[in-house]
């Protein structure tokens, strides 16, 4: 419907020789608004979306005066508001699900007695599929060819489901495999920084600008907040709500202002940079904060720098990562082959708005704020396993040795190598056994790539060459990328040091580096190893990247490519020789270093708009593998009994138009006790499917080969692996079960009560549900933390848990649980699980759920132990507002809006 514009906001521009109506903040001032003009640029989007879509029901006029009072009380005031974003965004993990439920969904309004058709998407969705390619080739021409033909022939089912309902669901759109990856597809094609619409609620039909803003089903969504365009990521969940006209509720936030100024030193890198940047914000402490960036440092600042550091934002777990428009944005739109009036139209908007920056504009006001000089950067790496991890690339050997004492209680083995058979060589603890150019975050910067390859072209020159037990692998965010390194002529050096292209997606910066080398592989496990990997991705925890490595690292591309040629992290790469060139002498790192004159030099000549343009000319239609998926089209999807990728899950089963009365938990058992930082890896099903698991016993009796076993990511749309997998962590550690030694034991393992008996969680929690138990769970800090995977809080919800009680929660999980029905509750003042003793074996009723339950209500926990000995504690519900409220009262977003559109 049409906004109530009480401000009369409502006015037309003139823009590249055409009319648009757009919603004026400045001119709602003159009529009656307070003085929006101080606002972070961040926030004036959010005041312009309430603007546009006041309708006294969702958005009152309160709403948008609360928003201009934020210069008041700075986003303290903890006042719930709601967003519609523009659009949403999918990669094919958290895809599969989501279109998955909106399948299920057709099916059970049909059920109800409704219309199936009703269940569609009502904004724009674009799903891009880029984290179904492993790297199982690497290191020949084949290897892409190779990796394209295994994705196609492991992922035939999920990719019909997907074509399906591109045929089936208006506004869905899917960008083939093979493509890029959706955060850099998003930055340099679908985005548009100033999006337009047709107003089908007014008779002129006028063709509506507003700010570009969308969520995505992937937390690095946040990357494209580089080009100006605000947007996070959310759970699957409620991004199918967004879908389905549902706003997103949220609480304004407080804006933390980042001041940078100067330039980077030579011999640094946006990678740097960013991980500088890390540190300091998680120091800072931003989680559910906006990040907003300002400063004399962005006038020389590219938007692929921007989007460098925009992209980690999940990384110093902030909402976002905001950069405003400026002349870099219109030049990014430029090169990038964007249409001439909608680069017209994006300068024109920003003016008229007061949402351009340039050098003069005066610094908004902040909540707080902080400041780096870029001169201080200096070469680093994020490691051994989280990305605000930062250490110096000076003090990176001396880090590793570190670690080796602390983290891995190695130190006296530090020295150790042992043969890899059949080889004529051996390994020991840090040596680099892959070494994985990828991720958006980095592959979308022209300069860091240039700048691999400009290293790798020197180093070929030199005689250097990668070290036999290193996996290098290449894998670019974007056909674009793989264009101009071929085009500069790059590609050639990259391939003589075994960097060649393996598939353009996600690759090891999602666990997909496909398994090492066996005889390696072997020698690792064998030895108990510490192995390490280098990749220029932006995660590295634990047991993510490969199951045969311990230590892994950030860093920029062109660091990958020495540490391929160093083969180690016991080398000081800055001091030490990367190898002996074929002249015989030593080859330092500052040897084969490029100069930023160089870069840049290559950039200019390499990249053009014609290229982008040429890229992206048929980014829909695919090559001949997806134009040979053969779908039937039809309103429903027709379930295939027998598939182990695509089920319809039991969200809906039963379910009737009225929800039942919320009730509070009684005696329930407590699952698992976890300390700070589980993160959504441990508690997702992620990565690979060992055949001693819940998952792959469940595989096998369904006759599925172990070698075709894919993996969880993959199989993301059969919800009986995935419940299988939930919680299966290889890494993960639950305080309740420990060895004879009082050692705690890694992997998914719980002990069932009262009887204690060790089992894995979802063996124990079938057995909870057989005897009718209820379950929860007890956490540290941070609970949540890490990508944000709507499958943490659907598996939690299938194994029957609840409640998660914890210490605090990452933003993204804890809307996740809310949205599957899953209250989150907070330990109050100092109080956790160790303060009260819990060892596992106790009875958990929490008492304040049932009656007039309302957002961050004190509840009480009655905890009895073994014994008989009672306590109570009270808990803050950390469910937030009255929009999240109703979604937990219909025990979920998804039967809520299913229950409003079939009434």
């Amino acid at each position: 419907m049409a906004s109530l514009d009480s401000f009369k906001a409502r006015q037309t521009l003139e823009a590249g020789g055409k009319t648009y109506t757009y919603y004026s903040i400045p001119e709602a001032q003159r009529n009656g608004l307070a003085d929006a003009a101080a606002l972070p640029f961040s926030m004036k989007v959010i005041l312009e979306n309430l603007l546009r879509f006041e309708d006294d029901r969702s958005v009152r006029k309160g709403d948008i005066e609360a928003a201009v009072a934020w210069l008041d009380n700075k986003g303290k005031a903890e006042t719930e508001i709601a967003f519609r974003p523009s659009r949403v965004l999918m990669q094919d993990f958290t895809g599969v699900p989501a279109v998955v439920d909106l399948a299920a969904m057709r099916d059970a309004m049909a059920s109800l007695g409704g219309d199936p058709q009703k269940i569609n998407p009502l904004v724009p969705v674009d799903l891009v599929i880029d984290h179904s390619v492993i790297v199982d080739e690497f290191g020949t021409p084949k290897a892409l060819g190779d990796n394209v033909a295994l994705e196609y022939a492991r992922n035939g089912e999920r990719y019909t489901f997907l074509k399906w309902g591109q045929s089936a669901f208006r506004n869905f759109s899917v960008v083939p495999p093979g493509t890029g990856i959706c955060h850099q597809v998003n930055l340099e094609y679908l985005s548009q920084t100033v999006w337009t619409r047709q107003d089908t609620d007014s008779s002129d039909g006028a063709e509506i600008a507003y700010p570009d803003s969308l969520v995505g089903t992937d937390s690095h969504t946040t990357m494209v907040n580089g080009l100006a365009v605000l947007g996070w990521g959310v759970g699957g969940i409620e991004a199918e709500a967004a879908m389905l006209g549902q706003p997103l509720s949220m609480l304004i936030p407080e804006v933390i202002g980042f001041k940078l100024s100067g330039k980077l030193p030579e011999g640094t890198t946006a990678t740097d940079l960013v991980l500088t940047v890390t540190q300091m914000l998680r120091k800072k402490g931003v989680v559910g904060k906006f990040v907003e960036f300002f400063g004399p440092g962005l006038d020389d600042m590219p938007v692929a720098d921007r989007a460098t550091i925009s992209n980690m934002a999940p990384e110093y777990g902030a909402t976002c990562g905001f950069f405003p428009i400026d002349q870099k944005t219109i030049d990014f739109l430029k090169v990038t082959g964007r249409q001439d009036d909608r680069i017209a139209l994006v300068e024109a908007y920003a003016k008229a708005q007061g949402m351009w920056r340039d050098a003069k504009t005066p610094d908004p006001v902040f909540t707080d704020t902080l400041e780096l000089d870029m001169g201080t950067v200096r070469p680093s790496l994020a490691g051994p396993k989280r990305p605000q991890d930062r250490v110096l690339l000076d003090a990176a050997k001396a880090g590793f040795a570190d670690a080796m004492e602390k983290e891995f209680k190695k130190a006296a083995d530090i020295a150790s190598r042992y043969a890899v058979e059949g080889t004529n060589f051996d390994i020991g603890h840090g040596d680099v056994v892959i070494a994985a150019i990828t991720s958006c975050t980095n592959t979308s910067n022209p300069s860091v790539m240039i700048g691999a390859g400009l290293l790798a072209r020197n180093a070929v020159a030199k005689g250097l060459s990668s070290k036999p037990w290193v996996k290098t692998s290449l894998a670019p965010g974007s056909q674009v990328v793989g264009e101009y390194l071929e085009k500069s002529g790059l590609q050639t050096s990259l391939d003589a040091l075994g960097f060649n292209l393996v598939g353009f997606g996600c690759t090891t910066c999602i666990g997909n580096s496909g398994p090492l080398p066996a005889p390696i592989s072997k020698a690792i496990n064998d030895n108990d190893v510490v192995a390490a990997a280098v990749l220029s991705g932006n995660r590295n925890f634990e047991g993510r990247v490969n199951p045969d490595v311990r230590a892994n690292y950030l860093a920029s591309p062109p660091l990958v490519v020495a540490y391929a040629l160093a083969g180690s992290l016991q080398i000081d790469i800055t001091r030490e020789p990367l190898g002996q060139g074929s002249d015989g002498k030593p080859v330092y790192l500052k040897d084969i270093w490029p100069s930023s004159e160089e870069v840049n030099r290559f950039i200019e000549e390499n990249i053009t708009s014609e290229l982008f343009k040429s890229r992206y000319a048929d980014v829909f239609g695919g090559d001949a593998n997806w134009k040979g998926v053969e779908v039937t089209e039809a309103e429903t999807f027709a379930w295939d009994a027998g598939s182990t990728y695509v089920q319809n899950p039991p969200y809906f089963e039963g379910m009737t138009k009225t929800p039942d009365p919320i009730t509070d938990i009684e005696g329930a058992r407590i699952l698992g006790l976890f300390l700070d930082s589980i993160t959504t890896d441990h508690i997702s099903p992620a990565g690979n499917i060992r055949a001693a698991s819940p998952a792959g016993e469940y595989l096998q009796s369904h006759q599925v080969r172990v070698q075709d076993f894919n993996q969880y990511g993959t199989r993301r749309g059969n919800h009986e692996v995935m419940m299988r997998g939930t919680f299966a962590n290889i890494r993960i550690k639950n305080q309740m079960v420990r060895d004879e030694s009082g050692n705690v034991v890694e992997g998914g393992l719980t002990l069932h009560q009262p009887d204690g008996e060790r089992m894995f969680i979802y063996d124990a929690a079938q057995k909870y549900a057989a005897e009718g138990t209820p379950l929860v769970v007890f956490a540290g800090k941070e609970y949540g933390t890490g990508s944000s995977r709507d499958w943490a809080a659907k598996g939690t919800k299938l194994l029957g848990v609840r409640a998660v009680i914890a210490e605090s929660f990452e933003r993204i999980h804890r809307s996740n649980l809310v949205g599957m029905g899953v209250v989150p509750l907070v330990f109050q003042g100092d109080t956790s699980w160790q303060s009260l003793g819990l060892k596992g074996d106790e009875t958990v009723t929490i008492k304040g759920l049932a009656g007039e339950l309302k957002p961050r209500q004190t509840l009480t926990a009655e905890i009895t132990s073994a014994d008989g000995s009672k306590q109570e504690v009270p808990l803050t519900c950390r469910i937030d507002t009255l929009d999240e409220l109703e979604y937990f009262r219909n025990g979920g977003i998804l039967p809520y809006v299913l229950r409003s559109l079939a009434a």
